[in-house]
């Protein structure tokens, strides 16, 4: 059994499925199913149950693939101190971010990553955040960014910045017309959230919960955007980050944004890494560049927003991942 024994299993285990496993591994399916049963022979058990048109791992058969992914991560690991130690800021470093923050995030810090660290190879994983913090701890990514608070003690976290909330009301609402509010005036409204899964859905209930107000009901969107979307369309409203109404992003005619007064509703935004991983130094210096955002980009301020425009035509799509037939992210 060697190494590349170890990965075809653990491709198996990913993707149940000969041909798929064998697609990622860029081998043959024949040459994939023959080393697998190869480790099979190898240790005298049965690792995998083979139906037509799935396969399952076998509970040992999982286990061993779990210890398998340790076991190249730990090879990853060595790799990486080996190039780190040549040159720290070159290499490839994987991070996850979740999916109603990273567009809004990463215009405002990706030039500065590449003009800090030209060498480096920055691989963006967008995902639900409990995927992500499942696969930061089988090593599949070197970092992540994510809402706090994070409960593994396997994981150190470097705080990076809060971000505030704004209330997103339609143009003709009745709280459209107040310059700012307190989370008691939402005590009577239902706000659209997004669904099950999403740490902004959280987020907001735990303001839905400390102001007395509740969630539409019949109604859970799967985007940011499609929050954004129907809040122009009239059908409720919602909180929204401030990074995802500040440039680029631009502003719509059909949404009225309002600050809360005084400290605002806000979530709190932490890079987070494996406390064992040999990137460490590192990645405490790549957190700084995340912590050094312009002071008005966090403002919830809204004096010097640019003007609005008008709001693009309301479309119920699904995002691109589903258009292309794959799970929307977790």
């Amino acid at each position: 059994m060697n190494l590349r024994d170890l990965r075809y299993l653990v491709a198996l285990a990913e993707h149940k499925h000969f041909g798929r496993a064998a697609e990622a591994s860029f081998v043959s399916q024949p040459t994939l199913s023959t080393q697998i049963k190869k480790i099979e022979d190898e240790l005298g058990v049965s690792l995998v149950e083979r139906m037509p048109r799935k396969v399952m791992l076998t509970e040992v058969g999982r286990e061993i693939a779990q210890r398998a992914r340790e076991v190249l991560n730990e090879i990853e690991q060595i790799k990486a101190i080996a190039r780190r130690t040549k040159d720290p800021e070159s290499g490839t470093v994987r991070l996850g971010i979740f999916p109603t923050l990273g567009p809004y995030l990463l215009p405002h810090v990706v030039p500065t990553i590449r003009e800090r660290f030209p060498r480096l190879e920055l691989l963006l994983i967008e995902e639900k955040t409990e995927i992500i913090l499942r696969q930061l701890r089988e090593g599949r990514l070197d970092a992540a960014v994510l809402a706090q608070p994070i409960h593994d003690d396997q994981l150190e976290q470097q705080f990076l910045f809060e971000e505030p909330f704004l209330l997103a009301v339609p143009e003709h609402h009745a709280l459209a017309g107040k310059r700012n509010l307190k989370l008691d005036d939402l005590s009577d409204q239902s706000l659209l959230l997004l669904e099950d899964g999403h740490c902004l859905r959280d987020q907001a209930l735990e303001v839905c919960q400390l102001s007395g107000a509740g969630e539409k009901s019949g109604f859970r969107a799967t985007s940011l955007e499609t929050l954004r979307q129907m809040v122009a369309a009239n059908v409720g409203i919602t909180l929204l980050p401030v990074l995802a109404v500040k440039p680029p992003v631009a502003r719509s005619s059909d949404v009225h944004l309002i600050e809360f007064r005084g400290h605002p509703p806000s979530r709190r935004i932490a890079m987070v890494w494996r406390r064992s991983s040999a990137m460490v130094p590192f990645l405490k210096r790549l957190a700084q560049v995340f912590r050094e955002l312009p002071p008005d980009l966090l403002d919830p301020h809204l004096e010097a927003a640019e003007p609005a425009i008008p709001a693009a035509p309301v479309q119920l799509r699904q995002n691109a991942r589903k258009a292309a037939g794959r799970r929307p992210p977790r």
